[in-house]
């Protein structure tokens, strides 16, 4: 008997749910209650893909690797990062009792993450060169009567729309975020150059924030931000360096929003907010008991909010806001681009 949550499809351990398995089944034979994906292109996290671009080094081990963590587990889920991504691709068979609403045929990006997907791979990923996120492959992938996916717009190239959907919770949960926090409040975004940063610092002005700060490692990334209009301050600084952190933002912000890719930004976005503030992290590099303990250890009087990728209407609101925010468009195009080249 199916599960609604995928239970019937975790090999091992007994008992748990399937991000929380070690290995997934990927038969191709669907239940009652499944979609089969034919898998066109994967979206691997950035803290995933920096992971394995940092230990592997060469375009042909990151390959390897990826395809050795999906034939190991059934699914990509990164054994050091515990993050995956997401994926593109084409229905090939909806089940009868599919709750999901999707058709044969239906070009869709899955908004659930890679780690609790049910994933096989067919071509050893040999059109993919590994020197970015988005990997081109042939496979197969399942989607459970809980799970979330959204039809591909069609009025938007399939990789910027991929890569907008990946990061969709970020921008929602900022914007239910600020618009709690009272009359223009204060906003820092760090990472605010990137994918779920940018879009984190549209949502936050359309949700009314006044002071609105995006924190950048770079002074290239700093001018690109700037030129995209999308903050009123643009600061750099090494976000795993608190001192620096605070330094560089000034007066502490009634709410940060944490969007990098890197570990170790903890205690900045705790230094950087006000007491009474919120800070959300996005970031699958976060520590959580690092944040916790560090906000402890500093007497800092913040809430900690946990971004867990879903907030009802999150694609729907993304996409808005890459049609709408002209200088949310340039710094994607910019970062795909710059993915290109490299």
């Amino acid at each position: 008997m199916s599960s609604p949550f995928g239970l019937h499809r975790v090999v091992e351990p007994a008992g748990v749910l399937p991000q929380q398995a070690w290995r997934l089944s990927t038969e191709t034979h669907s239940w009652p209650d499944e979609v089969l994906v034919d898998v066109e292109v994967l979206n691997l996290d950035a803290a995933s893909y920096r992971q394995l671009r940092e230990e592997h080094g060469e375009p042909d081990a990151i390959r390897r690797a990826v395809l050795d963590i999906i034939d190991e587990r059934g699914k990509m889920h990164n054994p050091v990062t515990g993050s995956g991504g997401m994926l593109l691709g084409t229905v090939r068979e909806v089940g009868p009792d599919s709750p999901l609403g999707l058709q044969p045929g239906d070009r869709i990006a899955t908004l659930v993450s890679l780690t609790l997907t049910p994933l096989r791979i067919d071509d050893g990923l040999a059109n993919w060169d590994g020197a970015g996120e988005q990997v081109p492959c042939r496979g197969s992938a399942v989607l459970f009567g809980r799970s979330i996916a959204a039809v591909l717009p069609g009025d938007l190239p399939d990789e910027l729309a991929l890569s907008v959907l990946d990061v969709c919770g970020a921008p929602a949960l900022t914007d239910r975020v600020v618009r709690e926090a009272g009359t223009e409040p204060s906003v820092l975004v760090l990472g605010g150059g990137g994918k779920s940063g940018s879009l984190s610092l549209a949502a936050a002005r359309r949700a009314g924030a006044g002071r609105l700060v995006a924190l950048v490692p770079t002074r290239q990334e700093a001018d690109a931000v700037e030129a995209s209009g999308l903050a009123d301050e643009v600061v750099v600084a090494d976000a795993r360096d608190p001192v620096a952190v605070s330094e560089a933002v000034g007066a502490p912000v009634d709410v940060t929003v944490v969007c990098v890719d890197v570990p170790g930004c903890e205690h900045g976005a705790v230094l950087a907010t006000a007491d009474g503030g919120t800070i959300v992290f996005f970031s699958m590099a976060t520590s959580f008991s690092a944040a916790a303990l560090g906000a402890e250890g500093l007497a800092a009087d913040v809430r900690m909010l946990i971004g867990n990728g879903y907030v009802p209407g999150h694609a729907t609101f993304a996409l808005d806001l890459l049609r709408t925010t002209p200088g949310v468009r340039e710094l994607f195009e910019r970062r795909e681009r710059h993915t290109s080249r490299t």
